[in-house]
C-alpha cells in the first residue's frame, strides 16, 4: 500500500503490476526498478504546481522522472487524495481556530486555459480565448471551504449553488441566534441567487448596484466583508499550474485547486 498522506486517512490502493508467465523450467524473471517514494512524488507534484512547469522537465531535477510524478498524480486523483487532503486541512482548522460561519463569501475568478477542455469557454475579457472561471466560497477569515468550476463564459451567478453544494465539511444548521450571512458583489444581484441562498438557509448580503461606490467614497480605506475571498483568490493565483490551466480533464485541474 502507498504510505499514508494525510494522517487519519486510509491508505490508497496500490496497482499490481501484471504477472509475467515464466517458461517451464526458465529462469525467473528479476523484479523491475523499485517503486520511487510518495514522498518524492508529492514533492514533484507540488513542484509543478508552484512553478506551472511541464510534467517532463520534472527530468531535469532531482525530484523524480516526469512520467513517475504524473502516473501518481493521476492515480492519487482517482483515489480523491487531493480532496481528501483539502478536507483535512479544513477541519484541522476548525478544531484549531474554528470555522467562522456567520460571515461567509463567495466569488469567480477568470484564468485562461489555452489548450481548452471540458469545463472551459471563451473568455469574454480576453478576446474570447479559452479560459476557466472558478467560483471560491470562503468562511470568515478566508479559509476555502467550497469550490466550483466551468466555461470563461459562465456569468456567476450560475455557478453559486453549484458552489454551495460542493462545500467540504458538515454544515450546522443555520438558526435565528447563529444566522450564516453570504457576502456577495453587485454581479450577485439577481431573484435568482437570492431564491437559492434562502433555499440553502444563507441570508444574503449583496450591495445594489452602486451602493457600495458611494460608500467607499464617504469611507476612505473601508473593505467590504467579501475582501477575504478576493485575497483567497490572489493566493491560487500564485500558483502558476491554477494560474494558467494546462489540464484538458477538469478533474486533474480541480485537484491542483484542492
Amino acid at each position: 500500500h502507498l504510505p499514508q498522506l494525510v494522517r487519519g486517512t486510509q491508505p490508497l490502493p496500490q496497482r499490481r503490476p501484471a504477472r509475467r508467465r515464466v517458461a517451464h523450467g526458465g529462469p525467473e524473471p528479476r523484479g523491475g526498478r523499485p517503486r520511487v517514494p510518495s514522498r518524492r512524488c508529492a514533492d514533484a507534484i507540488f513542484y509543478v504546481l508552484r512553478t506551472g512547469c511541464q510534467w517532463k522537465a520534472l527530468d531535469q531535477t532531482d525530484l523524480c522522472p516526469g512520467s513517475t510524478a504524473h502516473d501518481r498524480y493521476q492515480e492519487w486523483v482517482e483515489a480523491d487524495v487531493f480532496l481528501k487532503l483539502w478536507q483535512k486541512g479544513v477541519a484541522q482548522f476548525d478544531e484549531l481556530i474554528g470555522i467562522d460561519w456567520a460571515w461567509l463569501s463567495m466569488d469567480g475568478a477568470i484564468t485562461k486555459a489555452p489548450l481548452g477542455g471540458e469545463d472551459t469557454g471563451p473568455n469574454p475579457t480576453d478576446r474570447a480565448k479559452s479560459g476557466v472561471k472558478r467560483s471560491v466560497l470562503t468562511e470568515g477569515q478566508g479559509v476555502p471551504i467550497g469550490l466550483a468550476v466551468d466555461g470563461a463564459n459562465r456569468h456567476d451567478m450560475k455557478l453559486v449553488r453549484d458552489t454551495i453544494e460542493h462545500i467540504v465539511m458538515e454544515r450546522p444548521e443555520p438558526t435565528d441566534e447563529k444566522p450564516q450571512g453570504m457576502c456577495l458583489d453587485k454581479g450577485y444581484d439577481y431573484q435568482e441567487v437570492l431564491d437559492t441562498l434562502a433555499e440553502f438557509g444563507f441570508t444574503a448580503h449583496i450591495r445594489s448596484r452602486g451602493e457600495e461606490a458611494k460608500e467607499l467614497k464617504r469611507e476612505a480605506g473601508k473593505r467590504a466583508r467579501r475582501w477575504v475571498v478576493e485575497r483567497t483568490h490572489s493566493w491560487l493565483n500564485r500558483f502558476r499550474r491554477i494560474l494558467i490551466r494546462w489540464e484538458k480533464k477538469p478533474e486533474n485541474y480541480i485537484a491542483f485547486l484542492h
